[in-house]
This record gives structure tokens, sequence and C-alpha cells, in this order.
């Protein structure tokens, strides 16, 4: 035996066969029409959620974005709101990368200037449990546009401009 070949054990053929028997499986489960809600490629967590959601444990959300168009979520009773956020993240790109190939959305900006709404219900608290917040299974949560409440002695950006702009021509 050279020093460049490598031995697989039986515990290794052990393993890759079990691995493509559970792939075969898989995809035959998920070819089944019951599972047609089921991602292509799910993780465990995505697994735990359907079968959460399945017991009533889970909700489902609808998820209405700016355009009109919308997307259904599963997240467990429990999730926060940074929860949902990082679920919609998530899916979005997952549809992008499907539909578009690979195109980069700035979440910070999209975070930075829009918010999620229930019920006509700003949901601003990360941390807030989404079910303490009034979502339910079912809803309907929508984006819409976050303005921060300016403080006392703050400026908008676009005063902020002219403040400066102006001391800038005294000097």
């Amino acid at each position: 035996m050279e020093s460049g070949d490598s031995v697989v054990g039986i515990g290794d053929y052990d393993v890759e066969l079990k691995s493509d028997k559970l792939k075969s499986v898989l995809s035959h489960l998920l070819a089944d029409p019951i599972l047609a809600d089921a991602p292509r490629n799910p993780t465990l967590s995505d697994v735990v959620t359907l079968v959460s959601l399945e017991k009533g444990s889970a909700m489902r959300l609808s998820i209405v974005k700016l355009d009109g168009s919308s997307l259904d979520v599963a997240v467990m009773s429990s999730a926060t709101l940074k929860d949902l956020k990082l679920l919609i993240k998530k899916k979005v790109n997952e549809m992008e990368q499907a539909n578009m190939g690979h195109r980069h959305i700035s979440w910070k900006h999209v975070w930075s200037n829009f918010c999620l709404s229930c019920n006509n219900e700003k949901l601003i608290d990360d941390d807030a449990i989404l079910q303490d917040v009034g979502v339910r299974n079912n809803s309907q949560v929508t984006f819409m546009p976050y303005v921060m409440k300016k403080g006392p002695g703050r400026h908008s950006k676009r005063k902020k401009h002219r403040l400066f702009r102006s001391l800038h021509k005294t000097c």
C-alpha cells in the first residue's frame, strides 16, 4: 500500500451506506403530496417545526412583502421576533437563489428602514415572543416603513445636512 492510499474501514462503509439510504428515503418522502410544504433540503430545525405545526405547538404565518406578494413560514409558538426575522431572511434568500441566482440583499438596510407589523401594531422589540405581541396561527404579518421617533435636540438627516453645510460656509 502506498502512502497516498486511504483505507476505508467497515464502519466508514456503513456510515456511507446509511447516509445514502437516508437520502433515498428522504427524497421519496418529500415527493409525497402531503409533504408539499416541506423544503427541498430540510434541516433538522425545519422538520421539527413542521412536526410541531402538526401537533399545534407551532404557527403558520403569511408574510406580506411591500410589493404585495407573500410567503408562508412556520415558526414555533415560542419564537421571538428575532427568530421570525431570521426565518424571513433565510426564506427570501432561498427564493432569490432559486429564481435569480445569487443576489445580495442588505438586511441591515431592510431592518433599519422597515419593520414588521401585525394587526396594525409595529413589532419592534426583537426579544418579544410573537404570541405575547398578538401574533397567532394563520396571522398575516406585513412589512411597513419604520420611522424612529426623534428625541429632543436631534435632527433628521436632512436638517443635519443643512446644518453642517451652513456651518461649513461660514468657516
